[in-house]
């Protein structure tokens, strides 16, 4: 299995998925690549415009996308796929669209059986066993929390040290520990702004400048770097 989980599409001052792209070009390799690209994390904009934002990116590194919403069957589509990416946005809507065309067991079985996953915010979350780290607002009902479940931790995209001043509300530490109060066992891991996961050749490990924050009950968060081997967060407890 090979999987690029990436924390955030865009970093302030920066252009759409500027950071990442150098990364994305060397995991779908030297040869081109044209990915199945699952756009149903978009609200406010079409699906359309969409697929060309993230087709720009692409095609910059080599590598170019069809998006899934031009198929007239979605799940032939994910068997087919040379690649599978899955685009940031509302992780609601998101996993609305995904159970309503049927993709959860088809998307799943692809990538155990090889093909290269990307996603990025939400679409890092859907790599998750459920949604239920995500930082959106749940503007409608999924049907079922249950994601794609190809890495046995949480992700929380986007994760911040501190609320911003002036914020009465929990931080995020404190929304993450409420959850493993209720689902002790499982790791969640607060991942920065800037930064990803990669798991290649059964070795998951961060790449980006700043550290991962991990978390589980009854332990002190621990912080992680680009030079620790993160292939335990696999193991199923």
């Amino acid at each position: 299995m090979r999987l690029l989980l990436i924390s955030n599409s865009t970093n302030a001052g920066e252009e759409y998925l500027d950071y990442p792209k150098k990364e994305i070009g060397r995991f779908l390799g030297v040869d081109s690549v044209k990915a199945l690209f699952i756009p149903y994390a978009a609200v406010t904009f079409s699906f359309s415009d969409y697929e060309k934002k993230v087709r720009t990116r692409f095609r910059e590194v080599g590598h170019d996308i069809e998006s899934i919403h031009n198929y007239p069957d979605p799940v032939k589509a994910v068997e087919e796929a040379k690649a599978i990416i899955v685009g940031g946005g509302n992780t609601w809507q998101l996993l609305k669209m995904i159970n309503k065309n049927g993709l959860i067991e088809p998307v799943r079985k692809k990538v155990l059986e090889g093909t290269p996953y990307i996603g990025w915010s939400a679409g890092s979350n859907m790599a998750c066993p459920t949604i239920r780290t995500t930082n959106d607002m749940p503007i409608l009902e999924p049907g079922s929390f249950k994601a794609f479940n190809l890495v046995p931790f949480q992700i929380n995209p986007h994760y911040l040290d501190a609320n911003p001043e002036g914020h009465a509300g929990e931080t995020r530490q404190q929304r993450i520990e409420e959850f493993l109060v209720v689902n002790p066992g499982i790791y969640v891991a607060g991942l920065r702004e800037g930064t990803m996961l990669i798991l290649e050749n059964g070795k998951l490990r961060l790449i980006g400048p700043r550290k991962l924050r991990l978390f589980r009950k009854g332990e002190e968060p621990a912080e992680f770097s680009d030079k620790d081997d993160l292939s335990f967060l696999m193991r199923k407890k």
